[in-house]
């Protein structure tokens, strides 16, 4: 890393701590309205407190959706004070989907410790997650364009999550219904993000577009770098078991491309991912090895790379101004970037 990439990546988690500053008091005002079994979970979901209600400092994410919101209104002239509430309300509904996606991918190690469902049981944290979702809509529910918009990702991220669980059962996915499927379960949300940072300043309904197609590519790129992530990345690092994606023999990004490649080593992923029930933990390592040989990791890293291009012509599109476009440049970066 040049000295002037590391500059420019601690520019970009001084944004994220900055919008985490803003936004995490409205998240605690909405978690500490739910009734106490229900915002026990929450909270220990956000790291804001244990199993036993002891305060702990383990974090609730990077909150890039709430700093896309928030750099996004800064960028086209609006106040930010305006856009905190609508940045809660994205992070509120991201929140809801982890939790309910931990649940149903049975992961047990999220953010570096126990996933809430792991502690509390999948039941109460199927609730924690509903009543984030509800929270989410109380603050958005005064102006119908955000409330509207929030609406639109939600049914994209669910029909995306749908998807990705029906692929697992499926032995035939091809790669363009499998980015459609990443573009519903993560892609909404980022582009939900772009287009309320936009609304809430006011911008006329060509640059909200602008911001809308910006966090789309965005959240695309976003979601290849957490499928190679996935698989080759550090769990000291990414807080996630290793392997997890393959071990369920899940129908990712890099594996999907993989698979069709057409190639001898595609054909023996395609063997070893025809099994049922999780993979047996000494053929994971293979599995790696073979979506490698395969391309999928090429694939999807240049793929990253372009949806990284395709944001940055977006952007421009909404004609933010020039610190704007810096701050909305430099999380995009940090997001196609990490550990690459």
């Amino acid at each position: 890393m040049t000295a002037a990439t590391g500059s420019a990546n601690d520019e970009a988690w001084e944004l994220l701590r900055w919008a985490r500053r803003l936004t995490e008091p409205e998240l605690r005002a909405a978690v500490a309205r739910f009734a106490a079994p229900v915002r026990t979970v929450a909270g220990y979901h956000f790291g804001w407190w244990d199993e036993a209600g002891r305060a702990t400092q383990v974090g609730w994410g990077k909150g890039i959706r709430g700093a896309l919101v928030l750099s996004g209104a800064r960028a086209l002239g609006g106040r930010v004070s305006e856009a905190v509430p609508v940045a809660a309300a994205v992070e509120l509904v991201h929140n809801f989907s982890v939790v309910h996606d931990d649940v149903m991918d049975g992961d047990r190690t999220r953010r570096g410790r126990a996933t809430a469902w792991s502690v509390f049981g999948a039941r109460r944290a199927v609730s924690a997650g509903d009543a984030m979702l509800a929270a989410a809509w109380d603050l958005v529910a005064g102006g119908y364009p955000a409330a509207r918009e929030l609406s639109d990702a939600l049914r994209a991220l669910v029909a995306g999550q749908s998807a990705d669980l029906t692929f697992e059962g499926r032995d035939d996915v091809g790669l363009a219904e499998c980015v459609a499927m990443a573009a519903g379960k993560t892609a909404s949300l980022l582009a939900a993000a772009g287009a309320l940072g936009a609304l809430a300043a006011g911008a006329e309904p060509a640059r909200v577009a602008a911001l809308r197609r910006f966090g789309h590519h965005l959240g695309l790129a976003f979601q290849l770098v957490d499928d190679l992530l996935g698989i080759w990345g550090d769990p000291a690092v990414t807080g996630k078991a290793s392997g997890a994606d393959l071990r369920r023999r899940k129908k990712t990004l890099p594996v999907v491309a993989a698979l069709t490649a057409g190639t001898p080593a595609a054909d023996r992923l395609g063997e070893l991912y025809r099994g049922r029930g999780p993979l047996a933990e000494p053929r994971i390592p293979e599995a790696a090895r073979l979506v490698r040989e395969a391309g999928g990791g090429d694939w999807a890293h240049r793929e990253a790379l372009r949806r990284r291009e395709l944001a940055r012509t977006e952007l421009s599109a909404a004609r933010p101004s020039p610190t704007g476009a810096r701050a909305l440049d430099l999380i995009a970066d940090l997001v196609t970037h990490r550990d690459l």
